[in-house]
């Protein structure tokens, strides 16, 4: 029989032998029947209700469905998922020690199945939903591994998912973009490129942003719903319902991740979420405004790995004394262990807890999405 590390297993492991691993297995296999037969059955009474016209159902009818089949999924704690670690230089990133970590693909999958059972079908959509599958298994893939994949790595699949989401969306849309009011039209090849540039943009930003109990699955609330409620008249119905629907995965999932959080998302959900908000942003016409409806994940997310870049390729060193990402440094006093960040001249004083992290940062994005729909842009 083999060995089995106590310290590092997961439930079925901590059981101790083969025949608790075939227990928990068959309760995953029950759970995913259950709701596979539940979503099935949900399905024919709408069809039967509608006379088989899904569009004839409210928006809210989906998402409602995607909230309670994402908590049925992630409250039952599935074996398979690994148990974090922990992280020795982060601030308090020993604090997620034991929490069950990559449950982003519980969510995502949640979310594909909900969007492809209750929506309208496109083909259009079939190609992103596969397309955010790959994101969400490299994610997971690298959530689960004993040693984290190198950045070049994920570098290279994030750049290949995000020129087929451009290259995708260039064949079935057209390449009209509005700046503010001014609508433009530009070459297939360009939009190509600026597309995978804000989809791999998104990606990362989304994935910088998840180091705090709540803050990933909140921030990502307030953008989708800022783009789907602001560009209502743009996006047509079905890009609407998807993302009404993952407000409502985002939502289950935020019951197990607000401090003190049982479970994170890890890089299968966050990855996955961000090629999402690239994709519905495009969708709506106006791209540009991704710059201030994300603001916060863009300025807290992306400030480090603009750090690291010029750092590492052109070795200009900026802003030495900042703690990356920004919402590290909002709670820099509070750090355990050994930082490796130059100290400023002058102390700051940054001790903000995590919930204060959440709640100032959502207000400012609120705020700044509030500002944008009142402007007219």
């Amino acid at each position: 029989m083999k060995k089995i590390n106590l310290k590092k297993a997961n439930p079925a492991q901590a059981a101790g032998s083969e025949t608790a691993d075939f227990k928990w297995m068959g309760k995953d296999t029950a759970a995913v029947l259950i709701a596979a037969v539940l979503t099935a059955a949900v399905r024919a009474g709408f069809e039967y209700m509608t006379g088989g016209d899904m569009d004839a159902l409210s928006p809210g009818f989906p998402a409602l469905i995607a909230f309670f089949l994402t908590f049925f999924m992630l409250k039952h704690r599935f074996s398979f998922l690994p148990v974090d670690h922990g992280r020795q230089y982060a601030v308090q990133g020993m604090a997620s020690k034991g929490k069950l970590r990559g449950v982003g693909i519980i969510m995502v999958i949640c979310f594909l199945v909900t969007s492809l059972v209750f929506v309208r079908f496109s083909f259009e959509y079939l190609i992103y939903a596969i397309l955010i599958f790959i994101e969400m298994m490299s994610g997971y893939l690298d959530d689960a591994s004993s040693s984290a994949w190198q950045d070049y790595k994920k570098g290279a699949i994030d750049l290949g998912v995000s020129l087929l989401t451009g290259i995708v969306f260039v064949v079935t849309n057209s390449t009209n973009t509005y700046i503010g009011k001014a609508q433009i039209t530009l070459h297939p090849v360009v939009y190509v490129v600026l597309a995978a540039v804000l989809v791999w943009a998104s990606i990362n930003a989304t994935n910088c942003v998840d180091g705090v109990d709540g803050l990933c699955g909140s921030l990502s609330i307030i953008t989708i719903l800022s783009i789907a409620l602001i560009y209502m008249g743009d996006l047509n119905q079905s890009y609407f319902e998807y993302s009404l629907i993952m407000a409502g995965v985002l939502l289950a999932y935020l019951i197990f991740n607000t401090k003190p959080s049982s479970m994170l998302m890890g890089d299968a959900g966050s990855r996955a979420i961000g090629v999402l908000i690239a994709i519905l942003i495009m969708k709506s016409g106006h791209p540009l405004s991704y710059l201030v409806l994300a603001i916060v994940m863009i300025v807290d997310g992306l400030t480090g790995l603009v750090k690291v870049f010029f750092k590492r390729f052109f070795h200009i060193s900026f802003f030495r004394t900042l703690k990356t990402p920004l919402h590290d440094e909002m709670r820099r006093d509070l750090l355990t262990g050994e930082d490796t960040t130059p100290k400023p001249k002058k102390p700051r004083v940054r001790n903000w807890q995590d919930p204060q992290i959440v709640a100032r940062f959502c207000i400012i994005q609120t705020a700044a999405s509030v500002l944008w729909y009142a402007l007219g842009l």
